[in-house]
């Protein structure tokens, strides 16, 4: 079974960035999709990116798109979340995931890593 580990999170200014890790054990890492996701305490977790096996196909909540980007080295296991232009709202818990297909669904869920983006 996969095990994964998020790391990156933090405190910053709005307009700031951010770089999330997420690594993973345990399984072909390069024979999945992965995706990111954050929730909101009382919300529910909602998607934010996600990426193919081979990396070449890459797909975004549209409330990120432009500010983020998702990306991956198979080689060594890790899975990535580039985030730009970061806003108040764009404060939560990031989860990554394994997926069965591109579009889901995920599972296999990390700790998660907190962000917080001050106003």
């Amino acid at each position: 079974q996969v095990q994964l580990v998020e790391s990156g999170g933090g405190l910053v200014q709005a307009g700031g960035s951010l770089r999330l890790s997420c690594a993973a054990s345990g399984r072909t890492f390069s024979s999945y999709p992965m995706g990111w996701f954050r929730q909101v305490p009382g919300k529910a977790r909602e998607f934010v990116a996600a990426i193919s096996e081979s990396g070449t196909g890459r797909y975004y909540a549209d409330s990120v798109k432009g500010r983020f980007t998702i990306s991956r080295d198979n080689s060594k296991n890790f899975v990535y979340l580039q985030m730009n232009s970061l806003k108040p709202e764009d404060t939560a818990v990031y989860y990554c995931a394994v997926g069965k297909a591109v579009g889901g669904p995920f599972g296999s869920w990390g700790q998660g890593t907190q962000v917080t983006v001050s106003s």
